[in-house]
Protein backbone atom coordinates (compact mmCIF):
# COMPACT_ATOMS: atom_id res chain seq x y z
CA UNK A 1 0.00 0.00 0.00
CA UNK A 2 1.26 3.65 -0.91
CA UNK A 3 2.75 5.01 2.04
CA UNK A 4 1.25 8.74 2.30
CA UNK A 5 3.24 11.71 2.23
CA UNK A 6 2.15 14.99 4.41
CA UNK A 7 4.86 17.30 5.45
CA UNK A 8 5.39 21.07 4.48
CA UNK A 9 4.67 22.57 1.01
CA UNK A 10 8.36 22.61 0.50
CA UNK A 11 8.23 19.27 1.18
CA UNK A 12 5.92 18.44 -1.62
CA UNK A 13 8.10 20.76 -3.97
CA UNK A 14 10.90 18.15 -2.90
CA UNK A 15 8.99 15.14 -3.44
CA UNK A 16 7.21 16.09 -6.89
CA UNK A 17 10.92 17.25 -8.38
CA UNK A 18 12.29 13.84 -7.35
CA UNK A 19 9.38 11.77 -8.76
CA UNK A 20 9.98 13.64 -12.28
CA UNK A 21 13.30 12.88 -12.06
CA UNK A 22 12.56 9.36 -11.75
CA UNK A 23 10.16 9.28 -14.40
CA UNK A 24 12.45 10.76 -16.85
CA UNK A 25 15.25 8.31 -16.12
CA UNK A 26 12.66 5.73 -17.02
CA UNK A 27 11.64 6.99 -20.49
CA UNK A 28 14.60 5.37 -22.28
CA UNK A 29 14.49 2.08 -20.87
CA UNK A 30 10.90 2.06 -20.88
CA UNK A 31 10.91 3.62 -24.91
CA UNK A 32 13.19 0.59 -26.08
CA UNK A 33 11.53 -2.18 -23.73
CA UNK A 34 10.02 -4.89 -26.43
CA UNK A 35 6.72 -5.77 -26.99
CA UNK A 36 6.94 -8.81 -24.99
CA UNK A 37 7.94 -7.25 -21.98
CA UNK A 38 5.62 -4.93 -22.20
CA UNK A 39 2.86 -7.57 -22.91
CA UNK A 40 4.15 -9.82 -20.25
CA UNK A 41 4.06 -6.43 -17.26
CA UNK A 42 0.42 -6.01 -18.39
CA UNK A 43 -1.01 -9.33 -17.83
CA UNK A 44 0.60 -9.90 -14.54
CA UNK A 45 -1.02 -6.38 -13.51
CA UNK A 46 -4.46 -7.93 -14.65
CA UNK A 47 -3.74 -11.40 -12.46
CA UNK A 48 -2.69 -9.10 -9.58
CA UNK A 49 -5.85 -6.88 -9.85
CA UNK A 50 -8.22 -10.26 -9.63
CA UNK A 51 -6.20 -11.85 -7.33
CA UNK A 52 -6.17 -8.35 -4.64
CA UNK A 53 -9.77 -7.74 -5.13
CA UNK A 54 -10.42 -7.70 -1.41
CA UNK A 55 -7.62 -5.44 -0.93
CA UNK A 56 -8.71 -2.82 -3.51
CA UNK A 57 -12.84 -3.64 -2.16
CA UNK A 58 -11.47 -2.58 1.46
CA UNK A 59 -9.12 0.60 -0.09
CA UNK A 60 -12.44 1.60 -1.84
CA UNK A 61 -15.37 1.17 1.04
CA UNK A 62 -12.85 3.46 2.82
CA UNK A 63 -13.30 5.80 0.07
CA UNK A 64 -16.71 5.36 -0.09
CA UNK A 65 -17.49 6.31 3.66
CA UNK A 66 -15.18 9.31 3.36
CA UNK A 67 -16.98 10.58 0.71
CA UNK A 68 -20.60 10.43 2.05
CA UNK A 69 -19.28 12.41 5.26
CA UNK A 70 -17.70 14.82 2.82
CA UNK A 71 -20.38 15.25 0.93
CA UNK A 72 -19.57 14.23 -2.36
CA UNK A 73 -22.52 14.54 -5.22
CA UNK A 74 -23.98 11.64 -6.25
CA UNK A 75 -22.29 11.36 -9.96
CA UNK A 76 -18.84 12.00 -7.95
CA UNK A 77 -20.37 8.67 -5.70
CA UNK A 78 -21.14 6.86 -8.75
CA UNK A 79 -17.59 7.05 -10.09
CA UNK A 80 -15.44 6.00 -7.00
CA UNK A 81 -17.51 2.90 -6.19
CA UNK A 82 -15.89 -0.15 -7.36
CA UNK A 83 -17.64 -3.46 -6.92
CA UNK A 84 -16.47 -7.00 -8.56
CA UNK A 85 -18.04 -6.09 -12.04
CA UNK A 86 -15.76 -2.89 -11.96
CA UNK A 87 -12.65 -4.33 -10.84
CA UNK A 88 -12.70 -7.69 -13.28
CA UNK A 89 -13.66 -4.51 -15.93
CA UNK A 90 -10.27 -2.84 -15.06
CA UNK A 91 -8.49 -6.03 -15.23
CA UNK A 92 -10.08 -7.15 -19.14
CA UNK A 93 -9.65 -3.58 -19.95
CA UNK A 94 -5.89 -4.06 -19.17
CA UNK A 95 -5.47 -7.57 -21.06
CA UNK A 96 -7.59 -6.30 -24.53
CA UNK A 97 -4.22 -3.12 -24.03
CA UNK A 98 -1.97 -6.28 -24.09
CA UNK A 99 -3.85 -7.79 -26.88
CA UNK A 100 -3.62 -4.68 -29.16
CA UNK A 101 -0.78 -3.80 -31.72
CA UNK A 102 2.49 -2.16 -29.97
CA UNK A 103 2.52 1.40 -31.69
CA UNK A 104 5.95 1.95 -30.79
CA UNK A 105 7.88 1.89 -34.04
CA UNK A 106 5.34 1.15 -35.91
CA UNK A 107 5.36 3.22 -39.49
CA UNK A 108 3.03 5.65 -40.19
CA UNK A 109 3.88 6.46 -43.97
CA UNK A 110 6.45 6.12 -46.22
CA UNK A 111 7.69 7.39 -49.10
CA UNK A 112 10.74 7.79 -52.28
CA UNK A 113 12.17 10.87 -53.19
CA UNK A 114 13.77 11.75 -56.84
CA UNK A 115 17.05 12.22 -55.35
CA UNK A 116 16.76 7.96 -53.98
CA UNK A 117 16.11 9.42 -50.58
CA UNK A 118 14.00 6.56 -48.54
CA UNK A 119 11.36 8.75 -45.97
CA UNK A 120 9.50 6.91 -42.72
CA UNK A 121 7.46 7.91 -40.49
CA UNK A 122 7.69 6.36 -37.28
CA UNK A 123 5.72 6.07 -33.73
CA UNK A 124 7.76 7.47 -31.27
CA UNK A 125 6.67 7.24 -27.38
CA UNK A 126 5.08 10.99 -26.59
CA UNK A 127 7.56 11.24 -23.15
CA UNK A 128 6.63 11.36 -19.32
CA UNK A 129 3.12 11.66 -18.85
CA UNK A 130 1.06 13.48 -15.98
CA UNK A 131 -2.50 12.16 -15.20
CA UNK A 132 -4.84 14.72 -12.60
CA UNK A 133 -7.85 12.79 -11.99
CA UNK A 134 -10.65 13.00 -9.52
CA UNK A 135 -13.04 10.21 -8.40
CA UNK A 136 -12.49 7.42 -10.71
CA UNK A 137 -10.11 5.28 -9.43
CA UNK A 138 -10.74 2.99 -12.69
CA UNK A 139 -8.22 5.72 -14.42
CA UNK A 140 -5.34 4.60 -12.44
CA UNK A 141 -5.47 0.81 -14.39
CA UNK A 142 -6.44 2.73 -17.42
CA UNK A 143 -4.03 5.34 -17.66
CA UNK A 144 -1.24 3.10 -15.80
CA UNK A 145 -1.95 0.55 -18.55
CA UNK A 146 -2.36 2.63 -21.86
CA UNK A 147 0.93 4.83 -21.37
CA UNK A 148 2.85 1.73 -20.83
CA UNK A 149 1.92 -0.32 -24.13
CA UNK A 150 2.44 3.54 -25.77
CA UNK A 151 5.98 3.39 -23.78
CA UNK A 152 5.73 6.27 -21.77
CA UNK A 153 6.36 6.74 -18.24
CA UNK A 154 3.60 8.25 -16.27
CA UNK A 155 2.86 9.99 -13.10
CA UNK A 156 -0.28 9.71 -11.57
CA UNK A 157 -2.23 12.07 -9.48
CA UNK A 158 -5.40 10.70 -8.02
CA UNK A 159 -8.06 13.01 -6.05
CA UNK A 160 -7.73 12.40 -2.56
CA UNK A 161 -11.43 10.91 -2.81
CA UNK A 162 -10.06 8.13 -4.20
CA UNK A 163 -6.06 8.02 -2.92
CA UNK A 164 -7.15 5.10 -0.83
CA UNK A 165 -8.84 2.73 -4.13
CA UNK A 166 -6.05 4.07 -6.35
CA UNK A 167 -3.06 3.05 -4.03
CA UNK A 168 -4.77 -0.71 -3.92
CA UNK A 169 -4.54 -0.78 -7.93
CA UNK A 170 -1.27 1.14 -8.01
CA UNK A 171 0.07 -1.73 -6.18
CA UNK A 172 -0.88 -4.24 -8.59
CA UNK A 173 0.76 -2.43 -11.06
CA UNK A 174 4.13 -2.25 -9.78
CA UNK A 175 4.05 -5.74 -9.21
CA UNK A 176 3.17 -6.35 -13.22
CA UNK A 177 6.10 -4.18 -13.53
CA UNK A 178 8.57 -6.11 -11.33
CA UNK A 179 7.26 -9.24 -12.78
CA UNK A 180 8.19 -8.23 -16.09
CA UNK A 181 11.70 -6.56 -15.23
CA UNK A 182 10.83 -2.76 -16.45
CA UNK A 183 11.52 -0.04 -14.22
CA UNK A 184 8.77 0.76 -11.43
CA UNK A 185 9.70 4.10 -11.35
CA UNK A 186 7.55 3.73 -14.87
CA UNK A 187 4.01 4.08 -13.19
CA UNK A 188 4.27 6.20 -10.00
CA UNK A 189 1.55 7.18 -7.77
CA UNK A 190 2.09 10.38 -6.08
CA UNK A 191 1.36 10.13 -2.21
CA UNK A 192 0.16 13.10 -1.02
CA UNK A 193 -2.94 15.13 -0.84
CA UNK A 194 -1.30 18.53 -0.95
CA UNK A 195 -2.55 20.32 -4.02
CA UNK A 196 0.94 21.82 -4.04
CA UNK A 197 1.82 18.73 -6.25
CA UNK A 198 -0.66 19.61 -8.71
CA UNK A 199 0.70 22.71 -9.14
CA UNK A 200 4.06 21.23 -9.25
CA UNK A 201 2.73 19.23 -12.15
CA UNK A 202 1.25 21.97 -13.83
CA UNK A 203 4.67 23.78 -14.26
CA UNK A 204 6.17 20.44 -15.60
CA UNK A 205 8.32 19.32 -13.27
CA UNK A 206 11.46 20.98 -13.88
CA UNK A 207 11.36 19.82 -17.81
CA UNK A 208 10.42 16.42 -17.07
CA UNK A 209 7.02 16.43 -17.78
CA UNK A 210 6.02 16.57 -21.53
CA UNK A 211 2.48 16.39 -21.35
CA UNK A 212 -0.56 16.38 -19.13
CA UNK A 213 -4.05 14.77 -19.32
CA UNK A 214 -6.92 15.65 -16.47
CA UNK A 215 -9.64 13.79 -15.54
CA UNK A 216 -12.31 15.39 -13.44
CA UNK A 217 -14.41 18.49 -13.00
CA UNK A 218 -15.10 21.59 -14.77
CA UNK A 219 -13.02 22.93 -12.35
CA UNK A 220 -10.15 20.91 -12.55
CA UNK A 221 -9.67 20.79 -16.07
CA UNK A 222 -10.15 24.88 -16.66
CA UNK A 223 -7.32 25.33 -13.81
CA UNK A 224 -5.07 22.72 -15.91
CA UNK A 225 -5.81 24.54 -19.00
CA UNK A 226 -5.23 27.86 -18.28
CA UNK A 227 -2.08 27.08 -15.83
CA UNK A 228 -0.43 24.22 -17.39
CA UNK A 229 3.06 25.11 -18.93
CA UNK A 230 2.92 21.47 -20.73
CA UNK A 231 0.52 20.39 -23.72
CA UNK A 232 -2.57 18.93 -22.38
CA UNK A 233 -4.73 16.95 -23.69
CA UNK A 234 -8.34 17.54 -22.08
CA UNK A 235 -12.13 18.03 -22.81
CA UNK A 236 -13.58 20.54 -20.31
CA UNK A 237 -17.25 19.46 -20.42
CA UNK A 238 -19.12 17.42 -22.08
CA UNK A 239 -22.10 18.75 -23.06
CA UNK A 240 -23.69 15.87 -25.44
CA UNK A 241 -26.46 16.20 -28.09
CA UNK A 242 -28.94 13.52 -29.18
CA UNK A 243 -31.29 14.81 -32.06
CA UNK A 244 -34.21 12.66 -33.59
CA UNK A 245 -34.64 13.01 -37.25
CA UNK A 246 -38.24 12.95 -38.85
CA UNK A 247 -37.05 9.98 -40.25
CA UNK A 248 -36.12 8.31 -37.42
CA UNK A 249 -37.39 5.14 -36.37
CA UNK A 250 -39.30 5.77 -32.99
CA UNK A 251 -39.15 2.26 -31.18
CA UNK A 252 -35.19 3.07 -31.80
CA UNK A 253 -35.32 6.55 -30.46
CA UNK A 254 -37.13 5.91 -27.19
CA UNK A 255 -34.01 2.95 -26.33
CA UNK A 256 -30.99 5.03 -27.67
CA UNK A 257 -32.38 8.38 -25.87
CA UNK A 258 -33.01 6.07 -22.69
CA UNK A 259 -29.86 4.50 -22.75
CA UNK A 260 -27.72 7.97 -23.71
CA UNK A 261 -29.26 9.69 -20.69
CA UNK A 262 -29.77 7.01 -18.28
CA UNK A 263 -27.55 4.11 -18.47
CA UNK A 264 -24.73 6.41 -16.51
CA UNK A 265 -25.42 9.81 -15.78
CA UNK A 266 -22.38 10.71 -14.14
CA UNK A 267 -20.13 10.35 -17.44
CA UNK A 268 -18.85 12.70 -19.71
CA UNK A 269 -21.27 10.94 -22.76
CA UNK A 270 -24.47 10.95 -21.05
CA UNK A 271 -27.04 12.88 -23.34
CA UNK A 272 -27.59 16.34 -21.80
CA UNK A 273 -29.73 17.95 -24.42
CA UNK A 274 -32.60 16.15 -26.59
CA UNK A 275 -33.23 17.55 -29.58
CA UNK A 276 -36.45 16.39 -31.82
CA UNK A 277 -36.95 17.80 -35.03
CA UNK A 278 -40.62 19.77 -35.05
CA UNK A 279 -41.72 17.60 -37.74
CA UNK A 280 -41.90 14.73 -35.43
CA UNK A 281 -43.63 16.21 -32.57
CA UNK A 282 -46.84 14.96 -32.75
CA UNK A 283 -45.62 11.57 -33.01
CA UNK A 284 -42.11 10.86 -31.50
CA UNK A 285 -41.83 13.61 -28.99
CA UNK A 286 -44.24 12.46 -25.61
CA UNK A 287 -43.46 8.38 -26.17
CA UNK A 288 -39.38 9.26 -25.65
CA UNK A 289 -40.22 11.92 -22.66
CA UNK A 290 -42.30 9.29 -21.30
CA UNK A 291 -40.16 6.96 -21.40
CA UNK A 292 -37.37 8.81 -19.78
CA UNK A 293 -39.44 9.95 -16.85
CA UNK A 294 -40.55 6.83 -16.28
CA UNK A 295 -36.78 5.79 -16.23
CA UNK A 296 -36.25 8.53 -13.40
CA UNK A 297 -34.97 11.50 -15.63
CA UNK A 298 -36.27 15.14 -14.58
CA UNK A 299 -37.12 16.79 -18.40
CA UNK A 300 -36.30 20.54 -18.63
CA UNK A 301 -38.53 21.53 -21.61
CA UNK A 302 -38.53 24.66 -23.86
CA UNK A 303 -42.24 26.37 -24.32
CA UNK A 304 -42.86 24.56 -27.40
CA UNK A 305 -42.28 21.22 -25.72
CA UNK A 306 -44.04 22.17 -22.10
CA UNK A 307 -47.60 22.50 -24.66
CA UNK A 308 -47.08 19.26 -25.70
CA UNK A 309 -45.66 17.30 -22.08
CA UNK A 310 -46.58 18.98 -19.05
CA UNK A 311 -44.53 16.35 -16.80
CA UNK A 312 -41.34 19.23 -17.11
CA UNK A 313 -39.67 22.44 -16.02
CA UNK A 314 -39.80 25.00 -17.97
CA UNK A 315 -35.97 25.74 -19.61
CA UNK A 316 -34.09 28.23 -19.38
CA UNK A 317 -30.72 29.37 -21.18
CA UNK A 318 -28.34 27.89 -18.73
CA UNK A 319 -29.96 24.55 -19.48
CA UNK A 320 -28.11 24.69 -23.11
CA UNK A 321 -24.75 24.89 -21.79
CA UNK A 322 -25.28 23.08 -18.58
CA UNK A 323 -23.19 19.58 -18.15
CA UNK A 324 -26.16 17.99 -15.16
CA UNK A 325 -24.07 14.83 -15.27
CA UNK A 326 -27.26 13.89 -13.27
CA UNK A 327 -30.51 12.54 -14.34
CA UNK A 328 -31.47 15.81 -15.73
CA UNK A 329 -31.98 16.36 -19.82
CA UNK A 330 -32.83 19.48 -21.50
CA UNK A 331 -35.32 18.97 -24.51
CA UNK A 332 -36.05 21.09 -27.56
CA UNK A 333 -37.69 21.37 -30.43
CA UNK A 334 -35.85 22.15 -33.67
CA UNK A 335 -36.12 22.98 -37.63
CA UNK A 336 -34.95 19.49 -38.92
CA UNK A 337 -31.24 18.65 -39.03
CA UNK A 338 -30.41 21.71 -40.05
CA UNK A 339 -32.00 23.45 -37.09
CA UNK A 340 -30.24 20.90 -34.98
CA UNK A 341 -26.61 21.60 -36.04
CA UNK A 342 -27.55 25.07 -35.38
CA UNK A 343 -28.50 24.48 -31.59
CA UNK A 344 -25.14 22.33 -31.37
CA UNK A 345 -23.11 24.39 -32.92
CA UNK A 346 -24.04 27.23 -30.60
CA UNK A 347 -23.78 25.20 -27.64
CA UNK A 348 -21.94 21.92 -27.98
CA UNK A 349 -18.87 21.38 -25.40
CA UNK A 350 -17.55 19.44 -29.13
CA UNK A 351 -17.32 16.43 -27.43
CA UNK A 352 -20.28 13.91 -28.52
CA UNK A 353 -23.40 14.03 -30.56
CA UNK A 354 -25.51 11.28 -31.98
CA UNK A 355 -28.67 11.46 -34.31
CA UNK A 356 -31.13 9.41 -34.91
CA UNK A 357 -32.33 8.96 -38.33
CA UNK A 358 -32.78 6.41 -41.29
CA UNK A 359 -32.72 9.68 -44.04
CA UNK A 360 -28.79 8.82 -45.33
CA UNK A 361 -28.94 12.17 -46.28
CA UNK A 362 -30.00 13.78 -43.20
CA UNK A 363 -26.88 11.51 -41.61
CA UNK A 364 -24.55 12.92 -43.92
CA UNK A 365 -24.98 16.35 -43.31
CA UNK A 366 -24.93 15.63 -39.46
CA UNK A 367 -21.46 14.60 -39.94
CA UNK A 368 -20.15 16.83 -42.45
CA UNK A 369 -21.29 20.04 -41.24
CA UNK A 370 -20.69 19.23 -36.84
CA UNK A 371 -17.17 19.57 -35.76
CA UNK A 372 -17.45 17.76 -32.56
CA UNK A 373 -15.10 14.97 -31.47
CA UNK A 374 -17.54 11.98 -31.76
CA UNK A 375 -20.34 11.80 -33.87
CA UNK A 376 -22.81 8.72 -33.96
CA UNK A 377 -25.47 7.74 -35.96
CA UNK A 378 -28.23 5.21 -34.17
CA UNK A 379 -26.48 4.26 -31.46
CA UNK A 380 -25.60 6.39 -28.12
CA UNK A 381 -23.55 8.68 -27.04
CA UNK A 382 -22.49 6.51 -24.03
CA UNK A 383 -20.57 4.59 -26.45
CA UNK A 384 -17.88 7.66 -26.73
CA UNK A 385 -15.37 5.21 -24.38
CA UNK A 386 -11.85 4.29 -26.00
CA UNK A 387 -12.98 0.81 -24.58
CA UNK A 388 -15.96 0.27 -26.61
CA UNK A 389 -13.93 2.28 -29.50
CA UNK A 390 -11.51 -1.52 -29.23
CA UNK A 391 -9.01 0.47 -27.76
CA UNK A 392 -8.94 -1.58 -24.83
CA UNK A 393 -9.45 1.68 -22.56
CA UNK A 394 -8.81 5.21 -22.77
CA UNK A 395 -6.89 7.75 -20.37
CA UNK A 396 -9.66 10.53 -21.43
CA UNK A 397 -11.32 12.38 -23.80
CA UNK A 398 -9.57 15.21 -25.95
CA UNK A 399 -12.08 17.88 -27.67
CA UNK A 400 -8.97 19.69 -29.02
CA UNK A 401 -8.09 19.79 -32.32
CA UNK A 402 -4.02 19.43 -31.66
CA UNK A 403 -2.07 15.59 -31.99
CA UNK A 404 -5.36 14.03 -30.36
CA UNK A 405 -8.97 14.48 -30.38
CA UNK A 406 -11.67 11.71 -29.39
CA UNK A 407 -10.45 9.40 -27.03
CA UNK A 408 -6.92 8.85 -26.55
CA UNK A 409 -5.86 5.83 -26.64
CA UNK A 410 -2.35 3.73 -27.16
CA UNK A 411 -2.01 5.56 -30.65
CA UNK A 412 -2.55 9.10 -29.41
CA UNK A 413 -0.30 8.38 -26.33
CA UNK A 414 2.33 8.49 -29.28
CA UNK A 415 4.06 11.19 -31.50
CA UNK A 416 6.65 10.27 -34.45
CA UNK A 417 10.02 11.01 -35.79
CA UNK A 418 11.01 10.50 -39.29
CA UNK A 419 14.04 7.68 -40.19
CA UNK A 420 15.43 8.93 -43.45
CA UNK A 421 17.76 6.46 -45.41
CA UNK A 422 20.29 7.62 -48.25
CA UNK A 423 22.75 6.30 -50.62
CA UNK A 424 25.37 8.84 -50.02
CA UNK A 425 23.38 12.23 -51.39
CA UNK A 426 25.04 15.19 -50.71
CA UNK A 427 22.53 18.87 -51.24
CA UNK A 428 23.58 20.76 -53.82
Amino acid sequence: MLKLHEKSRDDTVALMADIGRRARAAARPLAIATTAAKNTALLAMADAIIAREQDILDANAIDISNGHESGLSASFMDRLKLDPARIRAMADGIREIADLNDPVGDVIAAWDRPNGLHIERVRTPLGVVGVIYESRPNVTADAGALCLKAGNPVILRGGSDSLNSSAAIHACLVEGLKAAGLPQDAIQLVPTTDRAAVGEMLKGLGGSLDVIIPRGGKSLVGRVQSEARVPVFAHLEGICHLYIDRSADLDMAIKIAVNAKMRRTGVCGAAETLLVDRAVAATHLVPILDALRAAGCEIHADAEVLKLFFDARPATETDWVTEYLDAIIAVKLVDGVAGAIEHIETFSSHHTEAIVAEDASAVEKFFNEIDSAILLHNASTQFADGGEFGMGAEIGIATGKMHARGPVGVEQLTSFKYRVRGSGQVRP
